[in-house]
């Protein structure tokens, strides 16, 4: 994005965290794991399914970013919205 924008990557994050509130990193992960959450209550793809359309290329990984994110595994959190 930051090349798209024509400016350097540490301007890019200044800017993007001043608008935005938060790093872009931070936003992009907060995004995901939203994303994440409606595809878990509403729908029965699996975890894997979820994890590469929401952008991670490996379900572990996913599972452990929105653990560490919502306090809850997928599984444990799809069982609560139930």
């Amino acid at each position: 994005m930051a090349t798209e924008a024509g400016v350097s990557r540490a301007l890019f994050a200044k800017r993007f965290t001043a608008v935005m509130g938060r790093p872009p990193l931070t936003y992009l992960t907060e995004s995901r794991m939203d994303d994440a959450e409606e595809l878990l209550a509403d729908t029965d793809h699996t975890v894997a399914h979820i994890a590469r359309s929401v952008g991670y290329a490996d379900p572990f990984g996913f599972s452990a970013a929105f653990k560490r994110h919502r306090g809850l595994s997928p599984t444990a959190f799809r069982a609560a919205a139930a």
